[in-house]
């Protein structure tokens, strides 16, 4: 009897070290996700340990830990921004990946509904989850999720998004709050990404990660040019029409709210299949997240029959893709040195197939990442598909690692130039500070200055500018203006063919020469904003550019500019002005500049476009077509007289400014959405100058 209560005691024991194991290993995740936007782990890893706890204390309850992580909804509150309590709990979903768990629940809730049951589909978007509270037809509050029962004030960052009205239209509820996810498009997610790599700083893992992060900065202004979205999905509150879900979401889009991009009713679990097998695949092609379908029950009557756990609602489960997962041996990292000097190691991977590709390379994004996960010499990784494109590192399988394997370090010394790495405090990247000498900074810098964005010298493009460089032609940007034609001419490199394609050979042949030579002269006329920008002070994006540009109007000004008068302007904070100052304190980027300006590059702004009116009072055009002054001058006079410029036509579009042979895609699509289309001589009588 004795050894009985001391087996079980034994027993008793390890259930419960595993059980703390276990809410220690969700407790830290949770953590990672929520407080730091860093998640360490995939979401089916996290769900298979928070259902293995849960499936433990529901045999042994009477061992369940007081700080289980099971009886929370979310993470730990942010302290950043104030903290305000939920009026309505903000629950999670239950997650499933199988379709017999679907099944399952269809079982459940036709065992508590006598009647048949109607269920709404919808798509289970991968973002930031928002609770929006409307007071008279105005947004009055905006809270994050945080642990469920209170989250962190964010109105003042929501307001900047263009899909949440500030104002309602129509018949609306006197209060009421309604409920979704803040998202990050896949083209705004690589444009963000390009722009912070551009000025030097870690690219995002992922739109979510994107998405949380600009939630949760301090300057709404910044958050504003992060180019957010929402999808908005369910509403709240007492007193409200209708008794169906499905109905609710369809008033929504009376009152002003973005209608949802999916929605479909189902009166029985094969056509929720069917629906879940539909988009599994069309998901691929979606201009943004999704994670899986999420299935509700629409009757709000059966909802209330059917009730809440502690957690979740039962009339609801969400329905999560398994993305597709292999495991490849890790065969070397490299280090490469981008334009600004960060660092980036990336994954020789064992070649794998995975979603219809051969992936053979993966980043291991940075320091942080490597230290995370452990990775050690020869380990196998598992790889997926980030939104089924990007190839990503999720996870080591421990039970291959190879014993005394050596944990894979980050380099110190930079392994192009030999300088010792820099790690500033607050920031993720680890970089040369070589700007001047190391090789492959030169060369960004080199590519950067041709660039569309920048001097735009496109026929300097395809490896060319690589060439120059490895021929001592070009050893910095001013050196592109001392090229001439008998330098030139009769250059050329071989490049080997990658996987069995043939070589290719770059020729410098006469018309090569002439396009290059015209190029750089046409590059002259480049206004100053862009210049600056072209120039490739690290902190310095395109934005900045122009708002430096015109602040200070020319070369002189800016270069002799201290922190504090460089802080003064718009949205400049202390490290991008000691950036500005450090570049501007270095004898070689002075001469550099001195050579720009003797080959004729501007370096002060145009008269015309310095400061103006806001006569265009934050109007939003978009420029299609040939007119009397060059395309990027006519954009310059929009955002001089407070105007704004943007590439596609939407329904945010004030007027289409069209020349001759104008896109006609863009002309339909502005009389679809009736949008004013005026011309050249319009344009120029509402800003006076008619």
């Amino acid at each position: 009897m004795e050894n009985e209560l001391l087996n079980s005691g034994n027993a008793n024991q390890r259930i419960k070290e595993e059980m703390k194991t276990l809410s220690d290993q969700i407790n830290f995740h949770n953590y990672q996700y929520y407080i730091l936007d860093n998640p360490t782990i995939s979401d089916y890893d996290f769900d298979l340990l928070l259902e293995k706890l849960i499936a433990l204390e529901k045999q042994y309850p009477e061992l369940i830990l007081p700080d289980s992580p099971t009886h929370r909804v979310g993470g730990t509150v942010t302290k950043n921004f104030k903290t305000v309590k939920h009026r309505y709990p903000m629950l999670s979903l239950g997650n499933t990946y199988s379709t017999q768990e679907l099944t399952e629940f269809d079982t459940r809730i036709h065992s508590l509904v006598h009647e048949p049951v109607e269920y709404v589909c919808e798509l289970k978007y991968d973002g930031v989850a928002i609770s929006l509270l409307y007071e008279n037809g105005l947004l009055v509050q905006a809270l994050t999720r945080g642990d469920g029962l209170q989250g962190d004030d964010v109105t003042a960052n929501v307001k900047t998004i263009k899909s949440i009205p500030l104002k309602l239209q129509g018949q609306y509820p006197s209060r009421f709050e309604v409920r979704g996810e803040i998202i990050l498009s896949h083209q705004q997610f690589e444009t963000l990404n390009r722009e912070r790599e551009e000025i030097g700083e870690a690219a995002f893992a992922n739109p979510r990660n994107a998405a949380s992060g600009s939630l949760k900065l301090q300057e709404s202004t910044e958050v504003a040019k992060r180019g957010l979205d929402s999808r908005l999905y369910f509403l709240i509150g007492e007193n409200l029409p209708s008794q169906h879900h499905y109905d609710r979401l369809q008033l929504l889009a009376k009152w002003g709210f973005r209608p949802l991009d999916v929605i479909s009713k189902a009166s029985s679990i094969q056509e929720v299949f069917a629906f879940i097998k539909e988009w599994d695949i069309k998901r691929k092609s979606l201009p943004f997240d999704i994670d899986g379908i999420v299935i509700k029950v629409n009757s709000l009557t059966q909802q209330q029959q059917i009730g809440f756990t502690a957690k979740n609602p039962r009339w609801a489960i969400a329905y999560k893709f398994k993305a597709e997962r292999v495991s490849t041996q890790l065969l070397s990292v490299d280090f490469q040195v981008g334009r600004t000097g960060i660092v980036t190691p990336v994954a020789n991977l064992h070649p794998v197939q995975l979603s219809g590709t051969v992936v053979k390379r993966a980043t291991l994004n940075n320091y942080d990442f490597i230290e995370t996960y452990d990775i050690h010499q020869n380990d196998f990784l598992f790889v997926e598909k980030g939104g089924e494109i990007i190839p990503k590192i999720v996870g080591v399988d421990l039970e291959k690692r190879e014993t005394g394997s050596p944990k894979i370090g980050f380099i110190t010394q930079c392994p192009q130039c030999g300088t010792d790495l820099v790690k500033n405090e607050g920031e993720a990247g680890i970089y040369c500070p070589n700007e001047l000498h190391c090789p492959p900074q030169i060369k960004g810098k080199l590519e950067h200055f041709i660039s569309r964005k920048a001097m735009n010298i496109d026929s300097l493009g395809e490896g060319k500018v690589e060439m120059l460089f490895e021929k001592g032609l070009v050893k910095n940007i001013a050196d592109f203006y001392s090229l001439h034609y008998n330098n030139l001419l009769g250059l050329e490199k071989t490049i080997s063919g990658e996987e069995g394609k043939p070589d290719r050979i770059i020729s410098f042949k006469e018309k090569t020469v002439d396009n290059i030579l015209a190029g750089l002269k046409a590059s002259l006329k480049v206004p100053f904003e862009r210049v600056l920008f072209a120039l490739g002070i690290r902190f310095v994006g395109e934005t900045t550019a122009k708002k430096l540009a015109r602040h200070f109007a020319n070369i002189e000004a800016l270069s002799n500019a201290t922190i504090e008068e460089l802080m003064q302007v718009e949205d400049i904070g202390e490290r991008v002005a000691s950036s500005i100052v450090n570049y501007f304190i270095q004898p070689e980027n002075l001469e550099i500049i001195l050579k720009l300006r003797n080959a004729g590059v501007q370096f002060q702004i145009s008269e015309n476009i310095s400061q103006g009116e806001n006569k265009l009072n934050g109007k939003t055009f978009v420029v299609s077509g040939i007119f009397s002054i060059p395309r990027d001058v006519m954009k310059q006079k929009i955002e001089y007289y407070g105007g704004k410029n943007s590439t596609s036509i939407s329904k945010n579009t004030d007027f289409l400014l069209a020349g001759e042979n104008m896109g006609p895609e863009k002309l339909k699509k502005a009389e679809k959405l009736v949008i004013p289309i005026i011309s050249e001589h319009q344009f120029y009588a509402m800003i006076g100058e008619a």
